[in-house]
């Protein structure tokens, strides 16, 4: 699943989209012919020899992580905090920048374990909706003895890595104080409330809120439970991931038609009044992160690593998002397949999402990679790596739907009390009782709880019934859960109004009785309630609308 300087400048019709490949590790993967590039690395799938064999490297380089004291760049913890400090998540910049994090961490790992040949493996957990069972063994699991002596519970924890924390906070340079400014940590004790779960407004503790997680209780599956909730299964289904490769545009304000979330000004802060999730953000890469870390099971926590911004410090975290970064490899060998874009649109705006500066990444020399820019890790041939899989490239991009965005339009719903009633024309009520894979992307919009609610996740119903307060995973009224990772923060806060783009499942159509219109289309009615395991509760739909695809 490689492509090289051609293929992408092939598709890009623009001067200021050469000057950015030609900037870029696109450059080193140019072979004059046309044809792919070896890669010097493979990541395979963790269930293959080859990724059990990447595992066991994996696991001796976490114990030499381990090993290392706090001040070192590659401590363990140490690492987990680049993500905590400085990850985007709602945003357009959320697939690049963890490419450049999974990249650089691989490199170390690589170094650390003695594998001069270890790539990261992924974890695809649509064919395989449970935790790997290798997950469990020594190291690879947080909970296992070796975290003990650093996270037994939160004073040593403190003791342990909040001096040396300090030291590097006061070693950091103004570019960087400035970026965590924006994120909301202007001094050092806001970046240890997010720790602790302290909310300085509200002069108390919310344990859900807290990014520590005490050794026993840092991953909720367990080797006895691996597997998904149904939910959970749902968002990681074939037709969830089909739905979220589907967009033609690497970004549309419509984010039912975009690969990515919302565009904001900076990676480390919220747009202005309305975050956008997209298919595959709002929906596996979300619900994975709550489902390892006990959202809906443990509530209202304290949870797991996975569930907070320290997520990282659960091993996991590296191949849930390995195999994100596959899904976006995917999406970009189908765009080139069919002669479409794989950038931002040309422009002002191109030039801000690839300018965009990076700067907390750590090179496998433990020193700082110093400013870099989006355009940095835009291919995989920044970190010479692919992804090995059954099928090819392009057996996989024919496999995908088609999406003709201009043909598309967007049908806004109409509010009437918590609920947001859509009328969908007549031609489109047989999509939804469609043999192939979901054509409709509905886009549903929640305000965030604020203060002490720390509801996370919300079953979107369509055309349930009245008084219907809780769904499972196969009522005909459940359309899919949408979810929040992590607790709100100051700058990433995302307790403003936010938008899910939501498959719409073939199941609906056991709901047309009764739900017609005067133009013989199909009425659909939105709601939101509490999803399992959090208090009972409606949620008002603020607005929705459905992409109808002729």
């Amino acid at each position: 699943m490689r492509y090289t300087r051609r293929d992408f400048l092939a598709t890009a019709a623009s001067a200021s989209v050469a000057t950015w490949a030609s900037s870029t590790a696109l450059a080193g993967g140019a072979t004059g012919t046309g044809t792919a590039a070896a890669a010097g690395f493979h990541r395979y799938n963790v269930n293959t020899p080859q990724g059990q064999r990447m595992l066991a490297s994996y696991a001796r380089g976490i114990q030499a992580m381990l090993a290392l004291p706090p001040e070192h760049p590659h401590n363990w913890f140490r690492n987990a905090f680049v993500h905590l400090m400085d990850c985007p998540h709602g945003n357009w910049w959320f697939y690049v920048w963890h490419r450049g994090y999974v990249g650089y961490f691989e490199q170390t790992i690589r170094k650390l374990s003695g594998d001069a040949q270890f790539a990261m493996p992924y974890w695809d957990w649509t064919t395989q909706p449970q935790i790997p069972a290798t997950l469990f063994d020594g190291v690879l699991s947080p909970t296992d003895q070796a975290y003990a002596p650093y996270t037994r519970n939160l004073a040593v924890f403190t003791r342990f890595i909040q001096p040396a924390l300090l030291r590097y906070w006061n070693s950091l340079a103004t570019e960087q104080r400035q970026q965590l400014a924006a994120r909301g940590y202007g001094d050092f004790s806001a970046l240890w409330n997010d720790v602790t779960g302290y909310n300085a407004q509200a002069k108390t503790g919310i344990a859900g809120n807290a990014a520590y997680a005490i050794t026993c209780g840092a991953r909720y599956l367990w080797r006895q439970n691996p597997g998904f909730d149904a939910k959970t299964a749902s968002a990681v289904s074939p037709d969830t991931i089909r739905a979220g490769l589907s967009p033609v545009d690497f970004y549309n304000a419509d984010i039912s038609r975009s690969f990515t979330s919302s565009r904001t000004s900076s990676h480390v802060v919220s747009p202005d009044g309305n975050t956008q999730f997209s298919v595959l953000e709002g929906f596996p890469h979300n619900k994975v992160h709550n489902c390892i870390g006990g959202v809906g099971a443990v509530d209202p926590g304290p949870y797991g690593n996975m569930t907070n911004f320290l997520s990282p410090l659960d091993p996991i975290f590296y191949l849930h998002h390995a195999n994100m970064d596959r899904l976006w490899e995917v999406w970009t060998r189908k765009q080139l397949a069919q002669g479409l874009q794989i950038m931002p649109p040309a422009g002002s705006a191109r030039d801000a999402f690839m300018s965009e500066p990076f700067r907390f990444f750590v090179e496998a020399s433990g020193q700082f990679a110093g400013l870099k820019r989006a355009a940095d890790f835009f291919s995989t041939q920044a970190f010479n790596y692919d992804y090995v899989s059954g099928l090819s490239g392009a057996q996989e991009s024919a496999a995908l739907p088609v999406r003709a965005t201009g043909a598309a339009r967007l049908v806004r719903g109409t509010r009437r009390g918590a609920a947001v009633s859509v009328a969908l024309p007549g031609a489109t009520t047989a999509q939804l009782g469609a043999a192939a894979p979901a054509a409709l992307i509905a886009e549903v919009t929640v305000e965030r709880p604020r203060g002490l609610h720390n509801t996370r996740e919300f079953d979107v119903l369509v055309n349930a019934p009245a008084g219907v307060d809780a769904v499972d995973a196969d009522s005909p009224y459940y359309a899919g859960t949408v979810s929040f990772f992590g607790p709100p923060m100051s700058g990433m806060d995302h307790s403003h109004p936010t938008t899910f783009a939501v498959p719409l499942p073939q199941r609906l159509n056991l709901l047309r009785a009764g739900a017609a219109n005067a133009t013989g289309g199909t009425a659909l009615e939105f709601r939101l309630v509490a999803s399992s395991g959090q208090a009972a509760e409606v949620f008002p739909v603020l607005d929705a609308a459905v992409l109808v695809v002729p």
